[in-house]
């Protein structure tokens, strides 16, 4: 199973993309992990054009090629107004259901705070009706992410024992689920093979949600 981690924070050095990493290093049940920092990556604003994704300058089509062999997503989006991240979003509405229709994702939400649900309520809503992913129950919310999640060098000496005691939670919790979505994403494999030889009849009038 080839897992693709997105994070999709607008700032480099983010705490989304620690996030990621984190991810990347805990996900060694799936055959081949790989992290797109989406900042990094130059995607226009797309105007509902095919031909507005491949301009000259779009790394487009090296980041659907990912898409297309991946079984499974992790998508890190931090809360900054309360809403998922526009890189992300963007993203979203690029993508089509014919390379990742019927793919398991993971949401997760990073804050430096205690709030966080509601880039996964709105992703939930409105973010995958078109593109056809299927958002697990499963989901992840990284509270106060600036103190968790840290390296031994990064992490302060004198942490609070209460502070240490949320790290080891959010590591288990990260890891089932991991162990959740690797499941998902086998089990979803067979249903999109299924699929592709099982056609509705003119299935292609209903390419998008309603």
């Amino acid at each position: 199973m080839n897992l693709l981690i997105i994070s999709a924070s607008q700032r480099i050095e983010s705490q989304s993309a620690k996030v990621a990493k984190y991810l990347t290093n805990s996900s060694n049940k799936f055959r081949k992990t790989s992290h797109i920092e989406l900042c990094k990556q130059r995607l226009p604003l797309w105007d509902g054009e095919e031909s507005s994704k491949q301009n000259d300058n779009s790394d487009w089509l090296a980041i659907n090629s990912q898409l297309q062999t991946m079984d499974a997503l992790i998508l890190i989006t931090p809360e900054w107004g309360g809403t998922a991240s526009p890189l992300l979003k963007n993203l979203l509405m690029m993508s089509d259901a014919a390379d990742i229709g019927h793919k398991p994702v993971l949401l997760v939400s990073v804050v430096n705070g205690i709030s966080g649900a509601y880039p996964i309520a709105e992703l939930r809503m409105n973010a995958f009706s078109n593109n056809k992913l299927v958002a697990i129950p499963d989901h992840l919310i990284i509270r106060n992410v600036e103190e968790i999640l840290n390296t031994v060098n990064e992490t302060n000496l004198q942490q609070s024992i209460a502070i240490a005691r949320r790290d080891k939670r959010i590591r288990h919790r990260i890891g089932y689920s991991l162990h959740t979505l690797l499941h998902y994403s086998q089990a979803m494999k067979s249903l999109r093979e299924t699929l592709q030889v099982s056609t509705y009849d003119n299935e292609h009038l209903y390419q998008y949600g309603m």
